[in-house]
């Protein structure tokens, strides 16, 4: 403030006033440079409280380990998880019956690798916030210090922001990028959710047949060492030669090592389904399989409807177009580029007692280049991605195409198969008929009992390729003949 003084006439007086006024302006623009910069270090504290901090998240291989094997159908999230889902085939009252369905969800909550397309599509969310962020202001300070002035001060101080300003829509551009690329994340999801399904559906298709395979052979197996029993007490009697119970020795033991092959084939089949659900094989320890799904089949699917369906539904093909969307967002957003950022400057200057205020403007001049070789390589990704695309669909339609006729294909091998075993069914009655009348022998009969366990191996051979034509073609559609949603959240806590 301006010091009270007695006011006197003569120059004495009007000098001692003038360096009054002079003192009074020179401690208000003080004040006014100190509230400056508060008002600048407030900002700078402020934007620093607000950072992020690092949480260390160690990763253990030994705990991963006693994670995995702890694993069960029993787990309690699991559970809860199984009892929210419409096709879950159980309830909360009673045990699930664990079949296809079920047996698809567990692997959705066990699964690493949705775990590992859940971490990607959050990551293209997080890309999203980084696509919608506005660039920050820069604050400069360039200090001098005059040596040969030290009234009023010998300090020059020029601090001085820059706020850029994006022209030509390029954050919307960003953000349409970042959508869709989000959207080819979800869709990707749920393309490794339908692989995860598949890989369940194929391993418990192979346990049943080797389960089943395995009775049949033990039936055969069976019936062979009977008619080896009764050749040998025919060879005692003289009425058979040696060479025919060599004969029937020989398929005895051929249907024996036939027998461990199925045997093999079973455990084998059991090690894939547990590892197709994320769970040690262990798990699977007492536990009834429901396979229900794979007696049965459906009718004919017609060629228009599938074609459609294919072409208009998958995950993949929905995913390419996504992709093909945010290669057009990449495009427009190199063509925005072309239009140069405009940066607005306003600045301080403290010059050695004096406050001097200014604004600045500035932008790039593009004289040398136009962003014409960022714009080309965003055409030609475009390209590229619509030539995928392409190639996509083609490969989906000769799969459906393929996938159909050889479905059309396995259901008559089936049909036929089923008519013989019913056929063999029929004389193997009536060569019991004939042995109560006495006109076969009981050799005779067993050698016919066993065309009804070979024709019964033909037609479960006929069955499981129905239903391997019948995935392959549920893999060309990815659509099964229920739904399953995915959730985008993991359904267990790590």
């Amino acid at each position: 403030m301006i010091p009270t003084r007695v006011f006197r006439t003569g120059e004495g007086c009007e000098q001692e006033f003038l360096s009054s006024v002079w003192i009074a302006e020179n401690e208000l623009m003080r004040t006014r440079a100190d509230i400056w910069w508060g008002v600048v270090a407030s900002t700078v504290l402020a934007s620093l409280a607000g950072c992020a901090r690092f949480h260390e998240q160690p990763l253990s291989a030994e705990k991963v380990r006693a994670d995995f094997e702890s694993r069960s159908l029993a787990d309690a999230g699991l559970k809860a998880f199984l009892e929210k889902q419409p096709l879950q085939g159980g309830g909360a009252d009673r045990q699930p019956s664990w079949n296809l369905n079920t047996l698809t969800l567990v692997a959705f909550y066990y699964h690493p690798d949705l775990d590992v397309a859940r971490a990607q599509l959050a990551g293209t969310k997080a890309a999203g916030v980084t696509a919608g962020e506005r660039p920050n202001p820069n604050l400069s300070v360039s200090p001098q210090y005059n040596t040969t002035t030290a009234i009023p001060s010998p300090w020059i101080v020029t601090p001085s922001l820059d706020i850029p300003i994006e022209t030509a829509g390029k954050r919307g551009y960003r953000l349409a990028q970042s959508a869709h690329l989000s959207d080819a994340a979800r869709f990707n999801l749920a393309t490794t959710a339908w692989q995860v399904r598949s890989r369940v559906r194929k391993s418990l298709l192979a346990l049943y047949g080797a389960n089943d395979r395995e009775a049949l052979l033990k039936r055969q197996l069976a019936i062979q060492a009977e008619c080896v029993r009764l050749l040998e007490a025919q060879l005692h009697a003289g009425a058979v030669s040696p060479f025919e119970v060599t004969q029937a020795r020989i398929a005895l033991n051929q249907s024996r090592l036939t027998l461990h092959d199925a045997e093999k084939e079973a455990a084998t089949s059991r090690v894939q389904l547990a590892a197709a659900l994320g769970l040690a094989c262990a798990a699977l320890d007492g536990v009834t399989l429901n396979f229900d799904e794979f007696k049965q089949f459906p009718g004919d699917v017609p060629d228009a409807a599938a074609r459609r369906q294919a072409l208009l539904n998958r995950a993949d093909v929905l995913g390419a177009l996504s992709e093909y969307s945010a290669s057009q967002s990449a495009l427009q957003l190199e063509i925005a580029k072309q239009y140069p950022d405009v940066h607005l400057s306003p600045g301080y200057e403290y010059d050695q007692g004096d406050n001097k205020w200014g604004i600045g403007l500035s932008l790039e001049l593009p004289v040398l280049n136009q962003n014409q070789g960022h714009i080309a390589e965003a055409e030609a990704k475009r390209r590229e991605v619509a030539a995928k695309f392409n190639a996509l669909q083609a490969r989906v339609l000769a799969e459906t195409e393929q996938a159909v006729a050889g479905y059309r294909v396995a259901v008559k091998k089936a049909q036929a198969a089923g008519s013989l075993n019913e056929e063999l069914a029929t004389q193997l009655r009536t060569a019991q008929g004939m042995l109560d009348a006495g006109e076969i022998s009981k050799v005779e009969l067993a050698q016919r009992q066993l065309e009804l366990p070979t024709a019964g191996l033909a037609q479960l051979d006929a069955r499981l390729q129905v239903q391997e034509a019948l995935g392959a073609l549920e893999d060309a559609l990815q659509s099964p003949a229920a739904l399953i949603s995915v959730s985008e959240q993991p359904p267990r806590q790590p």
